[in-house]
């Protein structure tokens, strides 16, 4: 692993070698915040995003994590879903099982998907109406600093074009200041319609991973992360800053160009 850090301004960046070193470290860092948090608090909530993230959270499922882990303790999330039923090919949640928590024993209770019989707006409603209920039940934490709910550990992908969540380049909901969970009936990227989190969630959490692999993500990742004097027009993934610890994970195809 070659690494480099701007822990000021970027978090802690690491690159690998490849993308299988990247999902062995992936694992360590997540088992460990799992001990940590269980250890302090009895639960350890963990919020996923689709695409490639779930396929790096693979060896989690692995000696020695898959014994070691207190996954009854975990408490499953979505940064963001889109609006379909749960068995649709495009829906976190069914690539969210069948790659990750069809293999681990975490309690079905503790899996908070959205629900799909709603419309968007009636989802992020009442998905946000669930987060409520477990921030008043001390399973999820409020940050002292916003007062919004803060995650334990936020898992991140990145778009080709930079978004994370759904929240895309120039669109008005990365500006959203109030809501939890917002809706989107005009996604850029299929399907149009889609729940996520605001970016005052997403900055609240305790600690926030950016998993990125890949060299189609490489010309993002210089821009996130190179030299760049033009602070204006920030890609989504430059506005993530969360008030806990940003971890970046990349290979080294995705940091070619820095």
């Amino acid at each position: 692993m070659a690494g480099v850090s701007d822990e000021k301004t970027q978090g802690k960046v690491q690159v690998f070698d490849s993308e299988e070193d990247l999902a062995l470290a992936l694992a360590k860092y997540v088992a460990h915040l799992s001990n940590q948090f269980v250890r302090e608090r009895g639960a350890f909530t963990v919020v996923l995003s689709g695409g490639s993230l779930i396929k790096s959270l693979r060896k989690l499922v692995d000696a020695p994590h898959i014994d070691s882990v207190d996954w009854a303790r975990w408490h499953i999330f979505w940064v963001d879903e889109r609006v379909v039923p749960k068995d649709h090919p495009d829906s976190n949640y069914l690539l969210a099982h069948n790659g990750f928590l069809s293999k681990v024993p975490i309690p079905a209770g503790n899996v908070y998907a959205i629900n799909d019989a709603l419309s968007a707006e009636g989802a992020a409603d009442d998905y946000e109406t669930c987060l409520k209920h477990l921030v008043h039940n001390k399973i999820i934490e409020l940050s002292g600093t916003t007062g919004f709910p803060k995650f334990d550990l936020m898992l991140l992908g990145m778009g080709p074009d930079g978004h994370v969540a759904s929240l895309f380049p120039g669109h008005p909901l990365v500006q959203e200041s109030k809501k939890w969970v917002a809706y989107i009936k005009d996604s850029p990227k299929p399907p149009p319609e889609r729940i996520t989190f605001s970016f005052p969630v997403i900055n609240s959490s305790a600690h926030v991973a950016l998993v990125v692999a890949g060299a189609g993500k490489a010309d993002v990742i210089r821009k996130a992360l190179g030299s760049n004097d033009q602070k204006s027009d920030l890609l989504p993934v430059q506005m993530v800053s969360p008030e806990g610890n940003l971890a970046w994970f990349l290979d080294k195809d995705a940091a070619s160009k820095l």
